[in-house]
Parts: structure tokens; sequence; C-alpha cells
């Protein structure tokens, strides 16, 4: 069975797969004060949560975008499961043909994601991670990853305006009822979720129009479920393509 975690800046997604099936996902949040032994006793714990035992985790592999909470999870994972895990980094087959000015620069999450859609989607291909940020990459045929756009995320951009703006209520991001909001929580809630919508649908727009061509249109991440129901694009959910990417890439790169 294969540990795979993902950690990005708001949660630590971890989950379990046996041949190509994820038995089991689950989130726990990134806190950039927490030990190697409290990430440890969590993980642990988690797949405890879910019947599953270190004596049935055969390997790991990990990605990453948050440094100083890497090695704290490295190291729990480490003394959990008593083995080293494989490190979404330079140095991984991956597959991709990178076309941007430093590869090194593309975060892991945007790799693990182009790998895992690429298995099941034929280029050209416009991926969104809606989290912490919305990402936008391209991948053109031949694997080219062309690069993209990073924005803020729904949530992010949320806390900031409620943090700068001292009479705006907090809200919860639900489904605007309407575009043209009667009271104040309505009119954010439409500016959040209609207005990252539109937004969307206005890049996906100006990048194709960059191509020359369209593409298939792939979301996933947190938000993905509420906001590309209302993009004007058919736009296909896929909620586990980090998972599936890590484990393609750690069969990729496991040594026989």
């Amino acid at each position: 069975m294969l540990l795979a975690i993902d950690i990005g800046n708001t949660n630590i997604v971890i989950g379990c797969i046996r041949d190509d099936e994820i038995l089991f996902k689950a989130r726990i949040a990134t806190d950039r004060t927490r030990t190697s032994d409290q990430y440890g006793v969590e993980i642990k714990n988690m797949l405890e949560a879910f019947g599953v035992s270190k004596e049935d985790i055969d390997d790991c592999i990990i990605s990453s975008v948050v440094p100083p909470v890497f090695n704290s999870v490295k190291t729990g994972v480490i003394k959990v499961i008593g083995k080293q895990p494989m490190v979404v980094g330079p140095g991984l087959k991956t597959g991709l043909n990178i076309h941007i000015e430093v590869p090194s620069q593309v975060g892991s999450d945007r790799i693990v994601i182009a790998v895992a859609a690429l298995a099941e989607y034929k280029a050209p291909l416009i991926l969104m991670d809606l989290g912490t940020a919305t990402t936008i990459e391209v991948v053109e045929p031949k694997n080219i990853y062309m690069g993209g756009a990073i924005i803020p995320g729904v949530k992010t951009a949320l806390d900031a305006l409620i943090s700068k703006a001292a009479q705006l209520p907090g809200i919860s991001l639900e489904q605007p009822r309407n575009v043209i909001g009667r009271n104040t929580v309505d009119c954010i809630r439409s500016g959040m979720m209609f207005g990252t919508a539109a937004m969307i649908d206005g890049m996906i727009d100006r990048m194709e129009e960059e191509l020359g061509h369209s593409s298939t249109l792939i979301a996933t991440g947190g938000m993905a479920q509420f906001i590309a129901p209302l993009c004007k694009h058919p736009i296909i959910l896929e909620k586990d393509l980090l998972l599936k990417g890590l484990n393609l890439l750690y069969k990729k790169n496991k040594k026989a």
C-alpha cells in the first residue's frame, strides 16, 4: 500500500492507494508550528481511523509547496512507517517537457496534477486548481508544460477583503441566489463566487486565444466543486488528481 501526501498551504492531503485504487483520502490543517513528532502522531492516528496500520504501508511519496512544513512531515512519516519517502522534486521522471524560463520554480503540486491529467485526457489541456491560490496551467501536445497563471484563491481573497474592510461581515461561501445581491452578504457572495467564475472564464478565453485553439478544461481543488458549475465553459471536475498523480509518479520512479 502506498501512502501519498501532498502538503499545501492550507491543508495536507493524506491518502492510501493500493493497485491504483484510492482507499481513503483525508485532510489535516497545515501548521508551521507543529513538530515532526506531532505530525507523526497525527498521520498515525489518521491511518488508524481508516483501519490502516503502519505495517500495511509499503512505501510513501510526498509533494510539498510549504518548505517550512516539509521536513517536519517527512521526519514524522519516517518515524511512523520506518521508511524514507520518495519526494517530488528535481531528478524525478515526470514525462513532462517543461517549457518555462526556470523549470525548478514550478510547484510540485502543479507537476503532480499535470501528470495525472495527461494519464486520463489528451492534450491540449487547461488545468485549474482552486485552493489557497487559484492556479491555471497549460499543457500542450507532446506533454509540453507551457506555464500558466497564479491568482489569489477564493477564500484567500475573501479573508483579505474582510480584514481590510471594517464594516463587511464574515460570510460562508455558498452559491449566491442572484448575481445582483440585495444585501451586503449576498453582494459579497456574488462577488466572490460569480466573480471568480467570470475570472476563470475570462482567463480561459484569453489563453485559448493566445494558443490559437481550444483545450480540454479540467478543475480540481477544494473550491472547484463550487466554482466550476458557475462557469460558462464546460469544465470537467476531477477531485482526486493530486493523489492519482502521486501514485503515477511513484510508479514511474520506484526502484525495481
